[in-house]
């Protein structure tokens, strides 16, 4: 039997007919490519950017504050055991001035953490946003997926097949109607995957909040225990004091020169807090949590002292509430922020000293100068010059003695809030 000869007319609409079906193809093919590129280049690296998971962060942290305090408990059973048997006074107040140095250590370790969770808790804001940006878009894929297979109605797969012309044809309409499904199963899942990341990044933003909010407790809370134990302190140095008149005179000097600056500062602390049980209005605080590291420090020069207690003659024990910055002697003095003078003048073994109050419980302290080119009640701002470098008689020579006291008066490690030096 003859087969029919194939007009010109077909073969126009056999041609016309493949190359719809091979533009409609591109087109589909092309469109899943570009709608499954935010998922590649938008998605994934945001989870290679994290150097560590939020839970080991955790434990860290955690682990290290253990460590610091189950230090301080054995100070504490220390004190316990020397109650309990003749002592001298200043073995009970060396070991509370160890108390207070963990404690100090303890609250500089909540203020790193304090910064890293603030940090945490906006890079997981970020990466929230940015997942939920890529559901939006793959959503609206899925949409216009829909749409169309409803369009195209329930037997629009066995429509394409059947309307092959060669098995060659079949196949290729096979393959098409095979990737445009696996495209379809590849957008569910990536929606899917992205759905349960931004479970597990709202989760995270969840849990850093609460463990911020912990961790500022905690941090009350020690401020707290270190107000207690400067009671104490006072309480044990003024039985020293009379028991032992035989205390050296410069350390007699220094623990009253400390308590002087600890009054004043006491004082803007009351003042401070009944204007905010008042409610009344104060100004901002020029110094905060997020400066540390961040400080301009206030004169330039090596290290002489270290925050801490250092062994003294006679094996004394001296608290440097600060550090102390050798540096000729006439260098300007700079205040590393903003706030009102509340002191200008002589201060004992401290010289020439000038106390600013930066507002927020935060205040810095600088002794040992040889001038003072501000006065009490002045407003000065970042920057400015305080004073000259003095202290040529002291027995560390021409030095600038420097300290930082957040809120309840607690002495804190200038180190760790002034620039790192490279």
């Amino acid at each position: 039997m003859r087969h029919a000869p194939t007009s010109r007319n077909d073969v126009t609409q056999t041609r016309r007919a493949t190359n719809v079906f091979a533009r409609r193809f591109s087109e589909t093919f092309l469109c899943y490519v570009i709608c499954a590129t935010p998922f590649v280049f938008g998605v994934t690296p945001l989870v290679s950017q994290r150097p560590q998971p939020f839970d080991q962060q955790l434990r860290d942290n955690q682990q290290r504050l253990e460590s610091i305090r189950r230090e301080r408990s054995d100070v504490e059973e220390e004190l316990e055991r020397l109650r309990t048997q003749v002592h001298s006074l200043s073995d009970e107040l060396a070991n509370i001035e160890r108390q207070k140095e963990t404690t100090n250590r303890i609250v500089n370790e909540l203020d790193r953490q304090i910064n890293t969770l603030s940090d945490q808790i906006d890079r997981t804001t970020v990466d929230l946003l940015l997942a939920q940006n890529a559901l939006a878009e793959k959503r609206a894929v899925l949409e216009r997926r829909l749409v169309d297979i409803s369009k195209r109605g329930p037997l629009y797969g066995y429509q394409v097949l059947l309307a092959a012309e060669s098995f060659g044809d079949l196949l290729s309409r096979y393959k098409y109607l095979y990737l445009v499904s696996r495209q379809d199963r590849l957008l569910a899942n990536d929606m899917s995957k992205l759905q349960r990341r931004i479970g597990r990044e709202r989760q995270t933003l969840v849990d850093a909040r609460e463990v911020l909010a912990h961790r500022k407790n905690e941090r009350r809370e020690e401020l707290d225990r270190y107000v207690a134990l400067e009671r104490e302190r006072q309480s044990s140095l003024r039985e020293t004091r009379r028991s032992a008149r035989e205390a050296m005179q410069r350390l007699s000097e220094l623990e009253h020169d400390e308590k002087g600056l600890n009054d004043r500062i006491a004082t803007l602390e009351r003042a401070r807090r009944e204007a905010l049980a008042r409610g009344a209005a104060t100004a901002a605080a020029a110094i905060t949590t997020a400066d540390l590291g961040q400080l301009d420090w206030p004169v330039d020069g090596r290290i002489l002292y270290r925050f801490g207690t250092a062994t003294g003659p006679n094996n004394t024990r001296l608290p440097w509430h600060g550090i102390g910055i050798a540096a000729p002697a006439g260098t300007p003095v700079r205040a590393i922020a903003a706030g009102r003078v509340s002191l200008a003048g002589p201060l004992g073994t401290y010289l020439t000293s000038v106390l600013i109050d930066h507002g927020g419980g935060y205040y810095s302290f600088y002794g040992y100068l040889n001038d003072a080119t501000v006065a009490q009640g002045e407003r000065v701002l970042k920057g400015q010059i305080l004073g000259h470098v003095g202290g040529a008689s002291s027995d560390q020579g021409p030095h600038l003695h420097f300290e930082i006291r957040g809120q309840g008066g607690i002495a804190l490690d200038p180190v760790n809030w002034l620039k790192s030096r490279k």
